[in-house]
């Protein structure tokens, strides 16, 4: 880790807590403040330190309480279990395990697809508000799709270059597939140290796991479900990110009553817009949640 990285890890707030699924698999989370609760989920290969801007500036009104999922930053690093479905029940696992209830739950990239799995397993159980932050519904495109379809999902890769990602993963270039395509995820104007330090966190996660993880991740298809979501519902892109915008309007529009909020460029509007952009951000979900 280097010193900017020691050093931006240092800034991050909140108590630390670990709860146990019923699998045996410990969660590390962190967790700050009180008054309605929003548990905050990761995207794939990150951790709940990366929301160190959200523990920080919204603990003074809310319980916060960001969680790494198995396999991701302190938590238990398994064989098993690299599946949304799984990451899904952990979360109903920790969901009742702290006792939450009326829980505003935000999932950054892959942690929007847990939330949509824990909604088809579980329905609304416990929860009140939904944050879908930066999630297309489809990352690999169909070959026999229309061009509408491809942009409505938002996909990313082909088959064929799905593959090619998630064995440059596992394979021993792992470490440098990684920079490349996290390094893609933050806007021109990120400082050098918190795309670093973005990057060092994904690496926590053993390669060979995360690579297993992102197959599954994505060769889900969510556009089923998305229309059928009947909670309140907040959705958040970015007009540069690596997800296209267009597929996060279309999320909205399929869910009643939902807002759309797009960040743009100057606003930290890629990927990372709650780190790059965490002033405004936090002001949305300080809105929306109430």
């Amino acid at each position: 880790m280097t010193a900017a990285s020691r050093a931006a890890r240092a800034q991050v707030s909140g108590q630390m807590g670990q709860v146990t699924t019923n699998d045996g698999v410990n969660l590390h989370y962190l967790e700050a403040g009180s008054g309605k609760p929003i548990l905050m989920i990761p995207g794939w290969s990150q951790t709940a330190e990366q929301f160190k801007y959200q523990l920080d500036g919204l603990s003074d009104r809310y319980r916060v309480i960001a969680v790494d999922m198995r396999g991701h930053g302190e938590s238990d690093k398994p064989k098993f279990g690299y599946k949304i479905s799984r990451l899904a029940k952990d979360v109903h696992d920790m969901i009742h395990a702290l006792d939450l209830d009326e829980v505003n739950i935000l999932g950054h990239s892959m942690g929007s697809s847990v939330i949509w799995n824990y909604d088809d397993m579980f329905g609304p159980e416990r929860l009140s508000k939904l944050l879908l932050i930066d999630q297309m519904p489809m990352i690999t495109s169909n070959p026999a799709w229309s061009e509408e379809e491809r942009i409505n999902s938002g996909a990313i890769f082909n088959p064929q270059s799905l593959y090619e990602t998630i064995n440059a993963l596992a394979g021993p270039d792992g470490v440098e597939t990684t920079r490349g395509f996290i390094g893609s995820m933050v806007t021109k104007a990120a400082s050098e140290e918190d795309k670093a330090w973005i990057i060092e966190r994904n690496l926590t996660m053993p390669r060979r796991h995360a690579a297993t993880l992102l197959y599954n991740h994505s060769t889900t298809d969510w556009r089923d479900l998305i229309p059928r979501i009947e909670l309140p519902s907040l959705v958040v892109g970015g007009r540069v990110s690596t997800v296209p915008w267009q597929s996060q309007a279309w999320v909205a529009e399929q869910i009643p009553g939902a807002r759309l909020e797009i960040f743009e460029e100057e606003e930290g509007g890629n990927h990372f817009m709650f780190i790059e952009g965490h002033e405004k951000f936090n002001e949305i979900v300080a809105d929306f949640v109430g």
